[in-house]
């Protein structure tokens, strides 16, 4: 069994929060994959299915997110599972907006989640990173990070968590590569080299006005030519 846990606070006044977009990734891989009702287990919400070869646990920690390895340490105790068997998707900062990333392992870098989850599984669990882009000032990020997507980002936000779904089988399997060319094909897709090219304005012709008649005498022409 895997463990996908997706990091967020609980309640519906953080619900569209980006420090939320955790749990969002794991609702979409939930409604897309069939998997079972969401119950409350193991001061989570949690619901099980299959992702390609392997069963899969969906967690979401009702803990708030600083106490989110409460939770996951819980589950993994309940299953006898280790840390390399855990997944979690988290929020980004360090990423740009749109941007994912897989990694096995490392620090937290500060994320609350992530440090509550080291003090109690270890380090050597895999993640999902999210970005959702900096807000400049480290005196924002808790504002920030709180605050609701807002409506401009919704298109990149939805082709993220499509694609996160699109290749949730191949993370399950381990398949880091293949799942990131899923996210890939939903964040920036490939353009046709059958595609028609962009029409150009069209040009419009203008007429060469017609020379005026030379009616001067060839005495003239001549007196002219060394004026």
């Amino acid at each position: 069994m895997k463990l996908f846990v997706g990091l967020g606070n609980p309640g519906q006044k953080y619900a569209r929060n980006r420090h939320n977009i955790g749990f969002m990734a794991l609702d979409r891989i939930a409604d897309d994959h069939g998997f079972g009702p969401w119950k409350s287990k193991f001061q989570a919400e949690i619901s099980e299915g299959r992702l390609g070869t392997e069963k899969v646990l969906l967690i979401k920690p009702q803990t708030f997110m600083n106490r989110s390895g409460q939770s996951v340490g819980e589950a993994m105790r309940f299953y006898k599972l280790d840390s390399t068997d855990v997944t979690v998707f988290h929020d980004e900062l360090d990423l740009a907006p749109g941007k994912v990333r897989v990694k096995a392992g490392g620090g937290h870098a500060g994320h609350n989640g992530l440090r509550s989850i080291h003090d109690h599984i270890g380090a050597a669990y895999d993640r999902v990173r999210l970005g959702i882009g900096h807000p400049g000032r480290k005196e924002m990020v808790s504002p920030y990070v709180l605050s609701d997507f807002a409506k401009s980002e919704a298109d990149w936000l939805d082709d993220v968590l499509r694609g996160v779904s699109d290749g949730a089988g191949q993370l399950a399997d381990g398949e880091g590569g293949k799942f990131m060319n899923a996210v890939a094909l939903r964040t920036a897709p490939a353009r046709s080299s059958k595609s028609p090219a962009k029409p150009q304005p069209a040009v419009k012709a203008v007429a060469e006005p017609e020379p005026e008649p030379d009616n001067r005498s060839a005495m003239q022409k001549l007196l002219d030519k060394f004026k």
